[in-house]
């Protein structure tokens, strides 16, 4: 993994939104605390966490889905509040458990959405189309012309995972796509996009409360706690984290 090149980098981010629990007026609570962190080209960052603990926020805070309270987040140096949000989220793929694919598109249509919104010619668009289908193990004889409804979960992720690949973007941002998926398709489409991801060299980062998900996937860990990164490690060092939250993660493996 190529550490001196930086993708994205958290100085010091915070994110804090009105407590909507709270009965006493003007009190905060922080989604995120000081995250200072860098995510490296080319690696697959593992975000794992409980459910709230801020790992999807962490994710949006990367295309500017939302904003930080204090600090910035840098995309290829640049803070996110001075980019183009739409040139931006053009340069960094977004994957999520609902797929998010258009019921009335083909599935042709749907990978080739963003590159037709870019100016692609129609002739590009359907050999880039039918090129990430293959490379997602899709057959696109078979399932270019689909619609979603005809489609199992495994094969619609595959599909949004294609999608997301459409216009090459460096960067994807994977939000616990694979949760829905029954554990043995889930399996496969795992090892597959760990495959693929390595293949492309792509920069991902991927949100997930499945530590044996994370240790399938990941180059490195980052732990998310109440808001807070608590463990950021390479897989393999993970195993040996003594931080109690870590603790309570890896004892599910053994179950």
């Amino acid at each position: 993994m190529p550490q001196n090149q930086i993708t994205v980098e958290f100085k010091h981010v915070s994110l804090r939104r009105p407590d909507k629990q709270s009965l006493t007026p003007n009190v905060y609570r922080n989604l995120v605390s000081d995250l200072n962190f860098n995510i490296y080209q080319g690696e697959a960052l593992v975000l794992l966490g409980r459910s709230g603990s801020g790992k999807t926020t962490t994710m949006k805070l990367i295309n500017r889905l939302l904003l930080p309270t204090q600090g910035e987040v840098l995309f290829n140096s640049i803070p996110t509040h001075k980019w183009d949000e739409i040139k931006l989220r053009r340069k960094i793929g977004y994957v999520i458990q609902e797929t998010g694919l258009f019921p009335h598109f083909t599935v042709e249509r749907n990978i080739g959405l963003v590159p037709s919104l870019e100016g692609w010619k129609p002739k590009q668009i359907k050999t880039r189309s039918h090129e990430l289908l293959h490379l997602v193990g899709l057959e696109p004889g078979e399932f270019a012309q689909r619609y979603p409804h005809e489609l199992s979960g495994g094969q619609k992720q595959r599909v949004g995972v294609a999608r997301a690949l459409a216009a090459d973007p460096p960067m994807l941002l994977m939000d616990e796509p694979f949760g829905a998926l029954d554990p043995i398709t889930r399996l496969e489409i795992q090892q597959e996009f760990k495959r693929l991801q390595q293949e492309l060299g792509k920069t991902v980062v991927f949100v997930t409360h499945d530590i044996q998900e994370a240790f399938i996937l990941a180059s490195r860990i980052g732990l998310m706690y109440q808001g807070e990164l608590v463990v950021l490690d390479k897989a393999e060092n993970f195993i040996n984290s003594q931080h109690p939250e870590a603790q309570a993660f890896l004892q599910c493996l053994s179950h």
